[in-house]
């Protein structure tokens, strides 16, 4: 059975970061609507998938919620991971994980993602992410809004990694790569159909 992905310390929640620099590690997390951290066995899965070492890439975590995917990216040699949360309480818990462990790669960002991704923004230039994480809240037709916003984000060569409550199938301009199940998570890699694998 797979290592829970939270636990609860004198009413706190935590989620351990699962490799790199900081393996081990926990973050410390309030409780939020929708906040649910990618379970432990599924980030294992999702940077197998990406090789484990991202050195050098820029990521973008749209939804970042308790910080798990960006900061275990940054552990794993990521450049820079432009984190985007719209909870205050879970921004803030944010800026306490990047305090706690000197994450001079991550650049938070208190803001709606859609609202983000509408605006033109200087940390948002077309073409600059290696990896794009979408963790959206469930059954609110996020990906359907950001899927095709997020394509022109995306490196050449570069991944979006999706969680969502059912399977993606491929769907122009996207092609699935690779998909899990664990539970009700359905997680997915994408790339561009036109990219080269």
């Amino acid at each position: 059975m797979a290592t829970k992905a939270v636990s609860k310390t004198g009413g706190v929640n935590k989620v351990r970061i699962g490799g790199g620099t900081w393996r081990s590690r926990l973050l410390s997390f309030p409780d939020g609507p929708g906040l649910r951290p990618t379970p432990d066995r599924v980030r294992q899965t999702l940077f197998n998938w990406l090789g484990q070492d991202l050195h050098g890439m820029r990521c973008l975590d749209l939804f970042s919620g308790t910080g798990a995917l960006g900061f275990e990216a940054l552990s794993r040699g990521a450049r820079e991971v432009v984190m985007v949360e719209k909870s205050l309480p879970a921004f803030r818990a944010l800026q306490a994980s990047k305090t706690l462990l000197s994450a001079d790669g991550a650049s938070l960002l208190n803001a709606d993602a859609a609202q983000l991704l509408s605006a033109p923004s200087a940390k948002l230039e077309a073409g600059s992410f290696d990896v794009i994480f979408l963790d959206p809240p469930y059954n609110q037709g996020w990906l359907d809004k950001l899927l095709p916003a997020v394509a022109a984000l995306l490196a050449p060569d570069g991944r979006v990694y999706v969680e969502a409550e059912y399977v993606l199938a491929d769907s122009a301009p996207w092609q699935v790569l690779k998909s899990g199940k664990a539970g009700n998570v359905c997680y997915h890699l994408l790339k561009l159909a036109d990219a080269n694998e």
